[in-house]
């Protein structure tokens, strides 16, 4: 690439993150771009908060596109060669360049534990990044920031690469044992074996299932030798391949949510469409994931009666002084506030959002409100479930559909009490018998649909469960055309199949520069490989 070459560390922890720090990983002394020998267990690290930071613009963005965020152009489907240009210069040039030293100083050294999280980390952005963008960069940028005018390969092409690097990466966990020093090295896994063979198994199933669409045969036989083999994979929430954020303000290491909703100004609203999907289908959730700083709001654009106000995706109209009225994320997954004030009209036939116990009053946010400290959800427990019962249910690979389609809805329910509870957070756990209980609602609600009906319920239950990851919900609705969503009200554009490319990626690389525009254009209607 020939943007941003040389990014010295310290540059990455404080500027990518915008304040967030990771200062118990990096040594400030030292220049891991420039070493003698590059240091494994300061680049390790590097890797994973770098991959994390990354990836934000693109999560919010998605997040809006699939209606749990809202912003004025994003939500009216407008999107132009800035606005996801931070992650794409930034995977490249950071997280994959770093990743590869690992990979080449890891084999140099024979460390195949740090060669092995290095492959499956390449192999998840990579994936997704072909999930994002469709056709991209892969094999020239494989060889670092040293060429600066990579060729685009085809999105199917790369999922074949990344099948076998997957592969290769699991291989290089069984030559030895892992002993990454310190184990905080390894920021999400901690160096746990283990933990990284269940990721890599994982991403193979998510990457089949992905497929189903254009090659069921592959899809079904990959998944099932899966699951014939035993391999393998993330089966409880404690092994969600995931990132979770710190409490401090200074240094700043709170979920990127937290930072810029709870102060004065924000940066968005929520949808007002996904608020009432959750309030109209009686979901235990929204006091977790909404926090209200009115009780009340019956002026403006969105107009409602229980101080659930954002906004709906699509709609035009100019912003009011309203920071302090609309509400905002709660404590799953940002780490801000439970909501725990009365709502009113809440139905009659309402059984899991009720009043009892809600003693609190609403409040304006500020950043002393909350810790912060949540969860970017990459690949979980929950996540794999619900993939597993998709695939039993549209492919026919072994396991019963209905039993994991629950069993993704209890594990969510039970992140969001994990998230909850810990790490300064003080929201009140939803019981088990309101688990259980849901769950058994939604089993009801499943038995009854038909099977066009069952496969709409689970998507639409793995999309709530996807608040948090946009990319993934994104991936889905694509995919699927599930959950059925809302026509936004003043649409730019048609719904984008693919993001745009980063403007300084179209106007450096020479390979594609004289046909840029095209590109660009395309990115809007061109579906991704997978997208049938």
């Amino acid at each position: 690439m020939r943007f941003i070459v040389h990014i010295r560390r310290l540059s990455l922890v404080g500027l990518l993150f915008i304040g967030w720090s990771c200062n118990d990983f990096v040594d400030i002394n030292a220049d891991p771009n420039n070493p003698v020998t590059p240091t494994l267990e300061l680049l390790l690290p590097a890797t994973q908060i770098s991959m994390t930071g990354s990836l934000r613009d693109v999560n919010q963005g998605t997040s809006i596109l699939m209606q749990q965020l809202y912003s004025s152009n994003t939500s009216r489907n407008f999107q132009d060669g800035t606005d996801y240009q931070q992650s794409w210069n930034a995977l490249y040039t950071q997280a994959l360049n770093d990743i590869e030293i690992i990979i080449r100083e890891g084999t140099r050294l024979q460390r195949w534990d740090y060669v092995s999280i290095a492959k499956l980390e390449k192999a998840y952005i990579y994936s997704l990044m072909v999930d994002l963008w469709g056709d991209i960069p892969y094999t020239d940028a494989s060889k670092g920031n040293g060429v600066s005018d990579p060729t685009f390969e085809t999105g199917s092409a790369i999922y074949d690469k990344l099948f076998q690097l997957i592969d290769e990466g699991l291989a290089d966990a069984a030559k030895g044992n892992f002993a990454i020093q310190p184990t905080t090295a390894d920021v999400i896994y901690k160096g746990d074996k283990a933990a990284w063979i269940r990721m890599g198994n994982t991403l193979k199933l998510k990457l089949f299932n992905q497929i189903r669409l254009v090659q069921p045969d592959k899809a079904k036989t990959g998944i099932s030798a899966l699951l014939s083999t035993n391999a393998p994979l993330i089966i409880s929430n404690a092994q969600d391949f995931s990132f979770r954020f710190g409490t401090t303000e200074t240094p700043a290491n709170r979920h990127p949510w937290h930072r810029t909703e709870y102060q004065a100004g924000k940066s968005y609203y929520l949808s007002q469409g996904f608020i009432e999907r959750l309030f109209t289908t009686d979901d235990p959730r929204i006091r977790y994931y909404f926090y209200r700083q009115t009780s009340n709001y019956t002026v403006g654009f969105t107009p409602t009666g229980n101080g659930y106000f954002g906004r709906y995706t699509g709609d035009a109209s100019a912003s009011p002084n309203d920071n302090a009225l609309k509400a905002t994320v709660g404590v799953y997954p940002a780490g801000g506030l439970y909501d725990n004030s009365p709502i009113n009209n809440v139905p009659a036939t309402s059984v899991f959002i009720t009043n009892t116990g809600a003693t609190s009053a609403p409040k304006v946010v500020t950043n002393s409100d909350g810790t912060g400290a949540g969860v970017f959800p990459f690949m979980t427990n929950a996540m794999a479930k619900f993939i597993l019962a998709e695939a039993a249910l549209t492919l026919g690979t072994t396991g019963d559909a209905k039993q994991l389609f629950l069993d993704g809805i209890t594990a969510h329910l039970n992140s969001v009490n994990t998230i909850s509870t810990t790490s300064g957070n003080s929201a009140p756990p939803m019981a088990a018998a309101t688990i259980s209980a849901f769950v058994a609602n939604r089993a009801a609600q499943y038995d009854a649909a038909d099977a066009a009906g069952k496969l709409s319920a689970l998507m639409t239950q793995k999309y709530i469960a996807l608040y948090g990851n946009g990319i993934e919900a994104y991936t889905d609705y694509r995919r699927t055309g599930l959950p059925v969503l809302p026509a936004p009200i003043a649409p730019l554009n048609t719904f984008p199949l693919r993001l745009a490319y980063s403007i300084t990626e179209l106007s450096t690389n020479v390979t594609i520069s004289d046909k840029a525009d095209q590109l660009q254009a395309a990115q809007q209607t061109t579906p991704v490989f997978w997208d049938k």
